[in-house]
């Protein structure tokens, strides 16, 4: 018989019935965990997003104060050219070459004024001489914060008939595109025509001319057409959900007014981020107002 000393001394092992135990409720426990870990960290990028359109909002009206009102949103320029309301919000804040607003700029896609003079600079490297200099205004946001991406950065190839050296202003839900970078989605600006009244999404309209409307879908339209970019451009699954003017005229339509059809902001403009889904037109997005998303169109 061994001594009870010996036996006292002998190491237990555990069972493979334990082990799996153990880890069963490790694996319980983590899938417990995570999705409670996913919606804080949804709810902080959401908070980060709402900042960035109070900072844009702020930006956009010291624009206005000192350029005598709110920059355009035309689907597109005085040539004709396709330059939509996402670009004129950057160019605005920050200047095509993310250096400032000139002041002589009429929001031509090419960069030229009413002369034919460029406006802003082109070659990468170059510094602003002192006449370029005095001309600016702003930057209104600054470079680090401001999320400035090429449209070619976000959308690789296929920028329809944009340009794809044009910048845009990115929300904070940064995705892996089709391009290699991670970019979040151009965030959409929509400028009210203060000379109109309605809000219908049955009214004739075109890429421009409002039909009558105080703020025209078709002023991105054909950037949301361009869909989701980690997708890729032939995937069925890759169309916004406000790819439907409809959808876009109702949620952007105030309940506060029940005697007629009207928009939130009906005097300035809306800013629409595509929220966490990275998605136009689905109840995730954030807005500079109070998008009460409606399923039904």
């Amino acid at each position: 018989m061994k001594p009870t000393i010996n036996q006292a001394k002998r190491k237990r092992a555990f069972t493979i019935i334990e082990l799996l135990t153990v880890m069963s409720i490790i694996v319980i426990l983590i899938g417990l965990l995570v999705p409670a870990l996913n919606k804080v960290k949804r709810y902080a990028m959401d908070v980060k997003e709402r900042a960035q359109l109070h900072a844009m909002d702020a930006a956009i009206e010291l624009f206005s104060t000192e350029n005598g009102g709110y920059p355009t949103s035309n689907a597109l320029d005085s040539d004709g050219a396709e330059y939509c309301g996402a670009m004129k919000l950057c160019e605005a804040l920050m200047g095509q070459d993310l250096l400032g607003f000139h002041s002589n700029s009429i929001f031509r896609r090419n960069g030229l004024d009413v002369n034919g003079n460029q406006l802003y600079l082109t070659t990468t490297g170059a510094v602003l001489n002192s006449e370029l200099r005095a001309a600016r205004k702003g930057p209104y946001l600054q470079a680090e914060n401001a999320n400035a991406w090429r449209m070619k950065d976000i959308y690789g190839t296929n920028v329809g008939s944009f340009l794809g050296t044009s910048f845009v202003l990115c929300d904070v839900y940064a995705q892996q595109t089709q391009s290699g970078e991670k970019t979040g989605m151009p965030i959409l600006y929509y400028k009210a025509d203060t000379a109109n009244t309605m809000h219908d999404p049955n009214l004739a309209m075109t890429v421009d001319n409002n039909g009558g409307n105080i703020y025209n879908y078709y002023d991105n339209q054909r950037l949301v057409d361009l869909g989701r970019p980690w997708m890729g451009a032939n995937s069925p699954s890759s169309a916004h959900g406000m790819a439907d003017p409809r959808r876009f005229y109702r949620n952007t339509r105030s309940d506060k007014i029940s005697t007629t059809s009207r928009p939130f902001r009906p005097d300035e403009f809306i800013l629409i981020s595509a929220g966490w889904d990275s998605e136009y037109g689905t109840a995730d997005d954030i807005c500079n107002y109070e998008w009460k998303y409606s399923e039904r169109l």
